[in-house]
C-alpha cells in the first residue's frame, strides 16, 4: 500500500534549477496573465508563506499546515486525520516523510524523485519567476466545460514529467493541475479565491484520481506570509524516541515462521492477546481484519484508498494498536490498516488475521532465515552484520526496498517483496519499452498472483539470469504483467522480486542503512519452477476453485475450465488436502506426470487426467 498523502497546497517539493523558463510567446502571454489576476507585482515579495488547513480524505477530517520557502522550494507539510499523523518535506537535498508513528525515510526510489521535482517547480511558482527554475512550457489548446474556456498549458521541469497547468480564459486564475504518477493521473482542482496581502490565493482545494469516494479536500483557514523560517525547519527529522524493545533486557530474539506458497507466516500478539497468524510482507503495511479489530474492541475509522496488484482499489479503514508483540519484541501504539482478507484466505488456502510489514522492518534489523525458516530481530543499535553474504544497497519506494538490477542485461529497479509468491514479475510498461514479448517464448495470459485489488495476470516464461547488485540468479521464472492498472503498471519500476527468489538466500534487513545482505543457502541450487498444470485455483467449499486456465496449457488440453470444482485429487478428497499441497504437487512433479483428478461442474461429476509439463 502507498502512504497517505494530503496535498494542503501543491503537494511534495524537489529541487531548484538556475537555468532560465523556456516557452513560446504565446504561453508566456497565458502566464503573464495569470500572474497579473493573482496578484502580479506583488508576489515579488514574498519569500515564505505558512497555511493552515482543514483536510478531509476517505471519511476522515482533521487539520494540515504547510510552511514555504517560495524561494528555494523548500518546504514542511504536517497532518493530522483521525489516528493518523504525518509529515513530509524538503530541505533542497532530501525529499523525506514521516509515517504515522513517526518513522522518517527519504524518498528516492519509483517515482518519487520526478515528483519532487514537479511539486518543487511549482511550489517555487516558477513559471511566473524564470530564475527559480528551468522548464519546457507550450500552449497545448483551448479545453472547454459547460460554458467554461480553459487555456491550457503543458509544463516539463527539467528533471520532472510533464504536467498541464489549466488556466480559466475569462479569469486567468489557475483552475487546476493535472499529472500522470506512476498508478494514476491525478487532478487538482483550486478554487474560492481570495485576496490576502495583496494577492489571490485558492482557499480550497480538491485532489482526484477520478474515484470521488477517495477525493482529497483542503480548505484554508490562515495564511501568513513573510514569517522568519529556519532553514534547518525543512530538513528530514532525527529518529523519534524509540516505541520498540524486546524483552528481559536482550538484544534480540527470534521466532520460527511457516513458509506457505512461498509466503512467510509469524504467530504475533495484539495487546497482549493472540496468537494470531500474520504474513510477514516488506512490501506492505500492517493490516489486520475487520473481525480481529473488533473482537480487540478497537476502533477502526475511515475509508482510504488501498491499491495493490489487481485492477480495484480496496476500502481501508485505520486503528490504532497499544501493542504488537513478535517473540519477545513489542512495538507500541501501532497504526494499523483495517482490511478484509477474505478473499486472501481463499487464495492461500489458511485464515489470515492481518500483515506485518515496513513498521517492523524499520525498526528493528531482520533477519530471514528460510533455510531454517525462522525469523530473526535485533535492535540496530546492537547489529554487526558478521555473516558471509553478499551487501547489496536499497533505496525507499515509497516503503518497500528497492534495489538496482538486471534481467538478462537490461537493466532496472526491482523491489523486494517477501509477500510476493512469484519469483520474478516483470511491469508492463517495462516488458513493452523493452520488447519483451518478442524477445522471450511466451504462454497465453493466465492468472499468476492475487493481492489487494483483485488478480493479477501475466505472460509466462523464462529469463536468462537476474541480477541484484552483483548477486545473480541463474533461470529465473518471469511473469510479463498483462496489467494496465494496479502495482505491476508501474513505468518507473522494472520489476518486483518476489519469495521464489529470496527463499534461496538467508537475508537481513537493515532499514536503517539501506542496505540488505543476501547469503546463498541450501535452497540455492534448487530448480526454479511454475505450476506445471497451467491453471489457478483458490479454495472453495467442495475443495478447489478453478478460477483460471491457460489457453493450450495441461489442464485446458484435459478439459478443465474456469469455474469449475476440483473434489478430489486421485483418491483423496479435495477438501482433506491443503491448497499449498495441492499447488506445490503440480509444481514440483516432474514433467510427464499423470495426475488424475475428479472435476464438478453444474452438479456433475467428471474424471480428468492432467498431463504434467512446463509452460515456461
Amino acid at each position: 500500500m502507498r502512504s497517505l498523502a494530503i496535498r494542503i497546497l501543491l503537494a511534495l517539493a524537489a529541487l531548484t534549477a538556475d537555468s532560465p523558463v523556456r516557452a513560446d510567446s504565446t504561453a508566456n502571454a497565458v502566464l503573464a496573465k495569470a500572474k497579473a489576476a493573482s496578484g502580479g507585482e506583488a508576489w515579488n515579495g514574498i519569500r515564505t508563506m505558512r497555511a493552515r488547513a482543514k483536510v478531509n480524505t476517505g471519511g476522515l477530517s482533521g487539520s494540515g499546515e504547510s510552511i514555504d520557502d517560495l524561494v528555494h522550494g523548500w518546504f514542511l507539510d504536517r497532518f493530522a486525520l483521525g489516528p493518523v499523523t504525518g509529515a513530509q518535506g524538503f530541505d533542497g537535498k532530501t525529499a523525506w516523510t514521516m509515517d504515522a508513528s513517526k518513522q522518517v525515510h527519504e524518498e528516492e526510489g519509483g517515482d518519487a524523485r520526478l515528483a519532487a521535482v514537479d511539486d518543487g517547480y511549482r511550489r517555487r511558482l516558477a513559471y511566473w519567476f524564470p530564475e527559480r527554475g528551468a522548464a519546457r512550457i507550450e500552449l497545448s489548446g483551448d479545453a472547454t466545460e459547460g460554458s467554461r474556456r480553459f487555456r491550457v498549458l503543458t509544463l516539463s521541469p527539467e528533471g520532472g514529467r510533464p504536467f498541464a497547468l489549466w488556466i480559466d480564459a475569462s479569469t486567468h486564475l489557475v483552475d487546476r493541475v493535472v499529472e500522470k504518477a506512476a498508478l494514476e493521473t491525478r487532478t487538482t482542482f483550486y478554487s474560492d479565491y481570495r485576496s490576502v496581502g495583496g494577492v489571490k490565493l485558492p482557499f480550497r482545494s480538491r485532489s482526484t484520481n477520478g474515484e470521488p469516494k477517495y477525493d482529497q479536500t483542503a480548505e484554508i483557514v490562515e495564511v501568513t506570509f513573510n514569517e522568519p523560517v529556519a532553514p534547518e525547519l525543512f530538513a528530514m527529522p532525527a529518529p523519534p524516541p524509540p516505541d520498540f524493545s524486546i524483552a528481559g533486557g536482550k538484544t534480540s530474539t527470534s521466532v520460527p515462521f511457516a513458509l506457505v506458497n512461498n509466503h512467510i507466516y509469524v504467530d504475533v500478539r495484539l495487546d497482549g492477546r493472540g496468537p494470531f497468524r500474520m504474513l510477514c510482507d516488506t512490501g506492505g503495511m500492517n493490516i489486520l481484519t475487520p473481525s480481529l479489530a473488533k473482537a480487540l474492541g478497537l476502533k477502526a475509522e475511515g475509508a482510504l484508498e488501498g491499491r495493490g496488484v489487481g485492477d480495484r482499489s480496496e476500502d481501508v479503514a485505520l486503528a490504532k494498536v497499544g501493542s504488537l508483540r513478535v517473540g519477545d519484541a513489542t512495538l507500541r501504539d501501532q497504526v494499523f490498516a483495517v482490511f478484509p482478507l477474505d478473499t486472501f484466505e481463499k487464495v492461500e488456502g489458511l485464515r489470515i488475521s492481518g500483515i506485518i510489514g515496513y513498521e517492523v522492518f524499520r525498526r528493528f534489523v531482520v533477519e530471514v532465515n528460510y533455510e531454517e525458516r525462522r525469523l530473526g530481530l535485533t535492535l540496530p543499535k546492537d547489529f554487526e552484520y558478521r555473516g558471509r553474504g553478499v551487501a547489496v544497497p536499497f533505496q525507499y519506494n515509497d516503503k518497500i526496498p528497492q534495489v538496482e538490477g538486471s534481467i538478462d542485461g537490461i537493466p532496472g529497479k526491482f523491489d523486494i517483496d517477501t509477500g510476493s509468491r512469484s519469483t520474478v514479475d516483470l511491469t508492463s510498461p517495462f516488458v513493452e519499452k523493452n520488447d519483451l514479448k518478442r524477445k522471450y517464448p511466451l504462454s497465453a495470459v493466465v492468472v499468476t498472483g492475487w493481492g489487494v485489488g483483485g488478480p493479477a495476470r501475466s505472460y509466462v516464461t523464462r529469463g536468462k539470469e537476474l541480477r541484484i547488485g552483483t548477486v545473480v540468479v541463474r533461470a529465473p521464472v518471469l511473469l510479463l504483467s498483462a496489467q494496465d492498472k494496479g502495482a505491476f503498471s508501474d513505468p518507473y519500476l522494472a520489476g518486483n522480486v518476489g519469495g521464489g527468489v529470496l527463499k534461496r538466500f538467508n537475508i537481513t534487513f537493515d532499514y536503517g542503512h539501506k542496505r540488505l545482505y543476501l547469503e546463498a543457502n541450501a535452497n540455492d541450487a534448487a530448480p526454479d519452477t511454475f505450476d506445471r498444470a497451467g491453471m489457478w485455483v483458490n479454495v472453495d467449499e467442495s475443495g478447489f476453485a478453478v478460477v483460471d486456465v491457460m489457453a493450450d496449457g495441461p489442464a485446458d488440453r484435459a478439459g478443465v475450465r474456469a469455474g469449475d470444482s476440483i473434489v478430489a485429487v486421485g483418491s483423496t478428497a479435495a477438501s482433506q488436502m491443503s491448497l499449498a499441497d495441492f499447488r506445490s504437487m503440480l509444481r514440483t512433479l516432474k514433467p510427464g506426470t499423470e495426475v488424475r483428478l475428479t472435476v464438478q461442474s453444474g452438479g456433475k461429476r467428471r474424471e480428468v487426467v492432467l498431463v504434467l509439463r512446463d509452460v515456461a
